[in-house]
């Protein structure tokens, strides 16, 4: 039994965390995608060897909560034949990813050839392949109308790429060498965090090291006991929904407190449908996991142990734990705000001092491109009024947590200009501390292309909380080059024409408080 000091304990805490903070660091500042290195759609962490997440940079909620299902996919699926250093790789949402875009490196981590854990990144591809530019048709059933998987494979071996994944990868995708770009980012991020670890666990020795990370795990667990034990027992009931072209779909959830666990039970949902905006189960989770962080601790470790007092009852067949081969773009990056916002009002019953009003619930995603190019970008709007405090304006809020592309990075590699950009006057949810503001963008196509629109909020206003108003609906209108308008669905793929224009209103944030 390895005996750990306290000390030892929170060094070692924070230098694991620094090892996913410069993983994220090397990835974004060796992309070629705007998407990745000017937004930051990717994310980084380290695992010990049996797939438990040890530490993770403050990067995208629903990219992290998820990524063990990637580790843990590798591991069932290549664990027999790992080898040090081969990297792996797996966006299939079936088998371990969330959506095809997000692809996952994975990779063991030796020390004299023990294996000490692995280190991961996932970076949101902005192309990869399907019926649309950008790989999110609004007109997709089946996953493999959005493009090109990958189940758990070998990608890398000794720093080389191996032609039985890139080949197929890069002749799906309309953006090959952009790709190849971030993709070699990817592999770089997680040699240099490998690097890392094989030094502090060479430094400490294998054995001490097991003990640490062991002890940091317990520590999680520990703290989120705690945190949950500090609140109400009870059972606590909420209801919202998906928008789904004229119809509301539910997502329920009942979330039970008793002493120090937490179960959140999403039967009597929506079953999934015939379109993109069913989540597979590893969404769910990573969506839990946020909103029990926003209602009780966010100091508490995220690691692995910090999640083990959270049970997630997801019926299969849902829209919240759909079955192959149901398509996923938008359950990814739209059901998902939508999940957290649920998980969230049961929570505010539990822990009304704690949690914000509904913020935009939405990503707003934007993707534009034709067989020249793919643009990939999610737009912000209005936090939630929050206990105490107003909701900020024209930010990223719920399960992601990019940033906005500078319009001279846009206008230097797309084809567009940006004719309006601002806040949303007076789309924030009134109370004693309102809901924050939503934007307008409004951007000239100097290109044919298609152009795909998926978001929320455009029927169902953002709640707010103990007596604020709601929020603003989110709008989308194409301007023509003649100057007719018209408006859009909130899901849609249209083919757009020079000088045409796009006019994204993104909604504000409920407001707390009457």
């Amino acid at each position: 039994m390895v005996n750990i000091d306290v000390v030892t304990l929170e060094v070692a805490r924070n230098r694991l965390s620094a090892i996913a903070d410069e993983m994220g660091v090397v990835l974004r500042r060796t992309a070629y995608s705007p998407n990745i290195k000017e937004r930051a759609d990717c994310s980084a962490a380290v695992f010990v060897p049996s797939g438990e997440m040890l530490a993770q940079a403050e990067h995208i909620p629903v990219h992290l909560g998820s990524m063990p299902a990637s580790v843990a996919a590798v591991l069932g699926t290549c664990g027999e034949s790992m080898e040090p250093g081969t990297q792996y790789a797996v966006n299939d949402p079936y088998h371990g990813g969330t959506h095809l875009n997000d692809l996952t490196l994975v990779r063991p981590v030796h020390v004299a050839g023990t294996p000490v854990g692995w280190v991961a990144n996932r970076a949101h591809h902005a192309d990869v392949g399907g019926e649309a530019p950008g790989s999110m048709p609004a007109h997709a059933t089946e996953v493999d109308q959005e493009g090109h998987r990958v189940a758990p494979t070998a990608a890398v071996r000794n720093g080389e790429w191996l032609e039985s994944f890139t080949e197929p990868f890069l002749a799906a995708t309309r953006t090959p060498a952009e790709r190849l770009g971030d993709l070699s980012a990817q592999l770089g991020a997680n040699e240099a965090g490998a690097a890392r670890v094989e030094e502090l666990a060479a430094s400490m020795g294998i054995e001490q090291y097991a003990g640490v990370v062991a002890a940091l795990l317990d520590y999680g667990e520990r703290r989120m006991r705690a945190a949950i034990a500090a609140l109400p027992d009870g059972r606590f009931l909420f209801e919202d929904a998906m928008e789904w072209h004229d119809r509301d779909l539910p997502i329920v959830v009942a979330l039970t407190i008793e002493g120090s666990e937490l179960v959140a039970d999403f039967t009597g949902s929506s079953s999934q449908i015939a379109g993109n905006i069913n989540a597979v189960e590893a969404v769910t989770r990573s969506c839990l996991y946020y909103a029990v962080r926003v209602a009780t601790d966010p100091t508490i470790p995220a690691n692995g142990g910090c999640y083990r007092p959270l049970w997630l009852e997801a019926p299969a067949g849902s829209l919240v734990n759909a079955d192959p081969p149901a398509a996923v773009a938008a359950g990814n990056v739209e059901t998902s705000q939508r999940i957290a916002d649920t998980l969230l009002g049961a929570l505010a019953q539990a822990a009304p001092d704690r949690v914000p009003a509904a913020g935009q619930g939405t990503m707003n995603n934007v993707l534009i491109g034709n067989d020249d190019f793919a643009y990939y970008e999610t737009l912000g709007g209005g936090q939630g009024g929050r206990p105490g405090r107003a909701g900020q304006s024209g930010i990223h809020t719920g399960m992601t947590n990019t940033k906005n592309t500078p319009i001279e990075s846009l206008e230097m590699h797309y084809p567009f200009r940006v004719v309006r950009y601002g806040l949303r006057s007076g789309s924030g949810g009134s109370g004693r501390f309102p809901g924050g503001e939503g934007i307008e963008r409004e951007i000239e196509f100097q290109a044919d292309a298609a152009v795909s629109l998926m978001g929320e909020r455009r029927r169902n206003r953002p709640w707010g909380l103990a007596g604020g108003g709601p929020g603003g609906v989110g709008e989308d209108w194409l301007i023509k080059r003649d100057g007719s308008r018209q408006k859009l669905p909130g899901k849609t793929t249209v083919d757009v024409r020079t000088g045409d224009r796009l006019l994204v209103l993104t909604p504000g944030g409920g407001g707390w408080g009457a």
